[in-house]
């Protein structure tokens, strides 16, 4: 084009970004170089090529805490991810950082995560002897999985803040330290909130203290701990929250472990979802002539647990449950 609307773009964030934030012109850049695209930023093309990914769309049949749920509004890998782009992007358009950065890193945040959510990282990780970890696997798919082994060849900085979203990383930027905390205030009261749809816990459940220092409802909640965030980060190099409301959030974030995530009814089937992973795993390790042709080719270069992990982390819940029926159930059974 005659005129360059991605130099405008970046012209306009050094005019309006935080002296703290991510320009896109400034990127690490990616491990293929490309030419540059003239309408979009590094970061804007680093977005669509996550939405636009099959990882991303297989996120709408993964669970987020609750498997086989009985309704139309649980929260999927998916909707998980969408929200923590919402709350991402209003602190970081509030603290003047690079939108489209936090973008890309929430939205590709979760692209590794297995069926069944975290029970299926757990038996993952149990039982191929590399070990296994979404935030890794995550970045597995962008680098090497998708577009048939080739990858996303997304930034530098997209990466980084992917593998750090846990609670034990350090992102190296604010849009990536964003991301890591959006995403705990997000799961914290989305799982609250299908928590209580689904009966395991009553609003009379939650603990005063918390009521008091965050809010009632998942929207004060939300909304008391963005505006902490902003107002403890606005012109300062880091992400951080007050001590009363990142202390609660911490316990708020305890009370759910002992009460939804660990041995409730969220939890009933997941002992079936364990075994009949631990099963899929074994079966293909034995029988890697039926992996997708794909998997097979990439036998010489690694270890065949990984890929192995590889096909079943892609996986969606129900896929792998017809997975499991075609190899263990005999055709009969079915009709019985």
């Amino acid at each position: 084009m005659a005129y360059c609307l991605r130099e405008k773009q970046e012209r306009l964030e050094d005019h309006i970004l935080s002296k703290y934030a991510m320009r896109s012109n400034n990127t690490q850049g990616r491990e293929c170089k490309e030419e540059p695209c003239d309408i979009r930023t590094e970061y804007q093309r680093d977005r669509d090529r996550i939405i636009h990914s099959k990882a991303f769309r297989r996120l709408k049949h993964k669970t987020q805490v609750f498997i086989s749920p009985e309704g139309d509004h649980y929260r999927t890998r998916l909707t998980h991810t969408l929200e923590v782009a919402q709350i991402s992007r209003t602190i970081a358009r509030a603290l003047r950082v690079n939108e489209d950065l936090t973008e890309a890193i929430a939205l590709g945040h979760d692209l590794g995560h297995t069926p069944f959510g975290h029970a299926g990282e757990y038996v993952l990780n149990k039982v191929c002897p590399l070990g296994f970890k979404h935030n890794e696997q995550s970045i597995r798919v962008v680098e090497k999985l998708e577009k048939k082994g080739k990858g996303l060849n997304l930034t530098w900085e997209v990466r980084d803040g992917i593998i750090n979203h846990k609670t034990k990383g350090n992102p190296s930027t604010l849009e990536g330290k964003i991301v890591r905390l959006a995403d705990k205030i997000a799961y914290i009261n989305h799982d609250i909130d299908d928590s209580i749809r689904a009966k395991i816990l009553t609003h009379e459940d939650i603990p005063k203290e918390f009521i008091d220092t965050l809010g009632a409802t998942s929207r004060e909640r939300i909304n008391n701990m963005i505006h902490d965030i902003v107002r403890n980060s606005i012109d300062k190099n880091d992400i951080i929250m007050s001590e009363d409301i990142s202390n609660s959030m911490s316990s708020l974030r305890k009370f759910m472990f002992k009460n939804v995530y660990v041995g409730s009814r969220a939890k009933e089937h997941e002992l079936k979802a364990h075994n009949m992973l631990s099963q899929l795993y074994e079966y293909y390790i034995n029988n890697t002539k039926l992996l997708p042709y794909e998997y097979q080719e990439m036998i010489p270069e690694e270890p065949l647990e990984r890929i192995v992990c590889d096909y079943i982390a892609g996986m969606t819940d129900r896929y792998s449950i017809n997975e499991f029926t075609r190899l263990y159930i005999p055709a009969s059974w079915k009709e019985m």
